[in-house]
């Protein structure tokens, strides 16, 4: 008999690496990761960041990594702003993704973008492993690892936080002094809280958030005003639609990144997408945060009322019915994932006719519709008329309808009355 083929594929084997490609930041943090990478294996480290419309100057990062050794052609610093929104943000709400009922997976959703790049770039320098920054205790480190794993089966990950003999960050910052890494002053002491930003949300946890009774600090908030110091003036848009996507916003055509970038402006101003949530990681602990998705949540109303009109009931609420599961996928970096890619083709085929425009009105923290409308439409005026509907439906059926209905119910009852 022909011998079976080796389809489980083996771990990575442990070995010193050669070459390590990091996600970096040029924060310190990444910046200790990178020395301690140089140091703890003597390898050749190849640093990429990505610009995710956090908001921050990536200039600084090249110049970090330049101070600390790294060659120009090992530097990767690319804009993935557009990919990010439209192969990962877009495709995420034409599912209308909540985890939980209220989280809109702005840090779930990018970080399978990121760790196809580092997979891309250590194939393209041949590195033999990649690296990230997060810690041991949060779902980052699943995503990351899934995902690159899923994407390259033998590639090595290595995560420092779970690896390292460091056991405080006094030790860290020693470390950083030793090796020469500029410390800022504010580094020097411990951060209030936690941030991670992207084009698509804000999220802050840790220190001041950790007890979740205490109401956060209103310095917490980066990407929106407080709701109560918004206008006493309503703001109206239009967003058009185009197979569940957006594609104009008052009329004028947008790329996917400048249609979240203006839609931000418009939530920022407006005090719209802050949520303060407790939810359950992956890795088993619940977690308190502060997140700001301020334009997704305009986006997400949007959406929902134009396939409220385009979308047949079956349709829309199969949806509804997979779309926890859907979040719980990309929520636990399963994203590279053959389930989330088949609710994805169910997704995608449903939004065929999601076509048309949307009016809001956006009102200090609020997001209200103010109308729809779609060449598509399933509404029907002379269906839903109070008036004469001219024979469009008969009220005489109902009444078989509902005794068909009822009779499991009857029956029922009947039995109970015995």
């Amino acid at each position: 008999m022909p011998e079976t083929p080796e389809i489980v594929p083996s771990l990575p084997s442990r070995p010193t690496p050669k070459k390590v490609v990091l996600a970096y930041s040029g924060g310190l943090d990444t910046s200790i990761i990178l020395k301690w990478l140089q140091t703890e294996f003597g390898c050749e480290v190849v640093t990429f960041t990505a610009d995710l419309g956090q908001g921050e100057e990536l200039g600084p990062a090249r110049e970090k990594a330049k101070l600390l050794g790294i060659k120009d052609e090992n530097i990767y610093i690319d804009d993935l702003r557009e990919e990010f929104v439209r192969d990962f943000v877009f495709p995420m709400f034409r599912a209308n993704a909540l985890y939980e009922g209220t989280y809109l997976l702005g840090t779930s959703i990018a970080r399978p973008l990121i760790t196809k790049r580092l997979i891309e770039i250590a194939k393209e320098t041949g590195a033999d492993a990649i690296a990230h920054g997060a810690t041991g205790k949060g779902n980052d480190q699943v995503r990351f690892e899934l995902s690159a794993y899923a994407l390259n089966p033998n590639i090595r990950v290595i995560a420092p936080w779970r690896e390292w003999s460091f056991k405080s960050r006094e030790h860290l910052l020693e470390f950083a002094e030793q090796h020469q890494i500029p410390i800022s002053k504010d580094k020097r002491g411990e951060a209030p809280f936690s941030v991670d930003a992207n084009l698509l949300h804000s999220s802050s946890e840790g220190k001041v958030l950790e007890d979740p009774w205490e109401s956060a600090p209103e310095y917490v908030y980066q990407r929106t005003i407080s709701p109560m110091d918004a206008p006493d003036t309503p703001t109206e848009i239009t967003i058009g639609f185009e197979a569940g996507d957006p594609v104009s916003l008052n009329g004028e055509k947008l790329s996917a990144a400048d249609m979240l970038t203006a839609l931000n402006k418009y939530g920022h101003d407006n005090g719209i997408g802050r949520i303060d949530i407790v939810e359950n990681r992956f890795v088993g602990m619940k977690s308190r945060g502060v997140y700001e998705t301020p334009g997704g949540t305009i986006l997400i109303a949007a959406h929902r009322a134009i396939e409220s009109i385009t979308l047949d009931r079956g349709a829309a609420h199969l949806k509804d019915d997979l779309m926890p599961k859907y979040a719980e996928l990309i929520y636990n970096g399963f994203w590279f994932s053959p389930d989330r890619e088949m609710i994805q083709a169910l997704v995608d085929k449903s939004q065929e006719k999601v076509t048309g425009e949307v009016r809001l009105t956006l009102y200090k923290g609020n997001v209200m519709i103010a109308g729809r409308q779609s060449p598509y439409s399933l509404y029907s005026d002379q269906l839903v008329t109070f008036e004469d509907d001219r024979g469009a439906y008969d009220q005489k059926d109902a009444e078989g309808f509902i005794r068909l209905n009822a009779l499991r119910l009857r029956t029922l009852a009947a039995r109970d009355k015995q």
